[in-house]
């Protein structure tokens, strides 16, 4: 991720898991899937994010959910994401 404000948001209380994540991972060394910025540096909107991605994976559709995860998973590894 290349925004600066984000990424270096400071991890606060409000951050929840996600910024607990974000500092062990820190102290650790351990990489840190970079969503998991978004997601602290925006709690509410992470939540809503959350509840769409949730329909998607696992609502009604074609495609079993196995399916779909396997879909994601290609998608991230051909564009050098964690998941």
């Amino acid at each position: 991720m290349y925004l600066d404000a984000v990424e270096n948001h400071p991890t606060t209380e409000e951050a929840g898991r996600y910024g607990r994540v974000i500092e062990s991972g820190r102290k650790t060394g351990q990489p840190i899937p970079e969503i998991y910025h978004l997601f602290a540096f925006r709690p509410q909107a992470a939540k809503h994010l959350g509840h769409l991605m949730q329909e998607v994976m696992r609502g009604t559709g074609a495609l079993s959910a196995g399916w779909r995860e396997l879909i994601a998973a290609w998608t991230s590894a051909r564009n050098d994401c964690l998941f």
